[in-house]
């Protein structure tokens, strides 16, 4: 995971999807994005029988139609559900990484399920048999900096939508950054043309910006980013 160039990503945000036929997070997202040979960003989260699934959300709601907490949910409860009523189902992580098999960079979101120990030494474990590139991005410190700890090579970034709580709070805090020492943040894309988030990058650390949704967005985003999660592909 140390080689891995940080710079000029285009970043398919949950894969390429269209949430019609091909939903978001699914296993048709990430083919579509291995067909278009593009790094591909997904989320995690831990089922109730201490499995990974790739799935956004922490309600199932929007996405199955089952009002549910997918924290509280085993992996064979999720299986009986449908992506958007189409044929796909909430994937298994292992089996993502068995079918992208290194072909292009996977971007992971680890979302908050509170059983903090659990979920990194799942995902630890779980990487440790994976080959292929990948960074790892979350919103909650408390994670990357348990994944630090115990895997000092791992690519971290850490994901950023209020600049203003984020900044003053963390970002001033130079044993924030000497501890973590996060390779990238990932920002809202309103964000980064800030003097101070600018900044990041002369002390080394890539700046990524999201979510791009056209290509007006990419163009100005690319002005002040070294990357980009994005949902246009045109």
């Amino acid at each position: 995971m140390e080689n891995i160039n940080l710079n000029n990503l285009i970043i398919a945000h949950r894969g390429i999807h269209n949430n019609l036929n091909i939903p978001e997070n699914s296993i048709k997202a990430f083919k579509r994005a291995i067909d278009y040979k593009v790094p591909i960003e997904l989320d995690i989260h831990l089922t109730t029988d201490n499995k990974l699934v790739v799935f956004h959300d922490s309600n199932l709601l929007r996405m199955t139609g089952e009002n549910k907490l997918i924290r509280k949910c085993s992996y064979d409860e999720l299986q009986k559900m449908s992506l958007l009523d189409t044929d796909e189902k909430i994937p298994l992580f292992e089996d993502v990484l068995s079918m992208v098999d290194g072909q292009v960079l996977i971007d992971i979101e680890v979302k908050n399920d509170k059983r903090l120990n659990t979920t990194v030494k799942q995902l630890i474990k779980t990487l440790d048999n994976y080959n292929g590139p990948v960074i790892i991005q979350s919103f909650y410190l408390k994670y990357l900096l348990s994944l630090k700890q115990k895997r000092k090579n791992y690519i971290l970034g850490i994901l950023v939508t209020n600049a203003e709580y984020f900044y003053y709070k963390f970002l001033d805090s130079k044993a924030i950054l000497k501890l973590l020492k996060p390779n990238f943040i990932a920002y809202n894309k309103r964000m980064v043309k800030y003097s101070r988030i600018q900044n990041i990058r002369k002390k080394g650390i890539s700046v990524f910006a999201w979510t791009i949704k056209n290509k007006k967005e990419k163009e100005a985003a690319f002005k002040y980013a070294d990357s980009i999660i994005s949902e246009y592909f045109n």
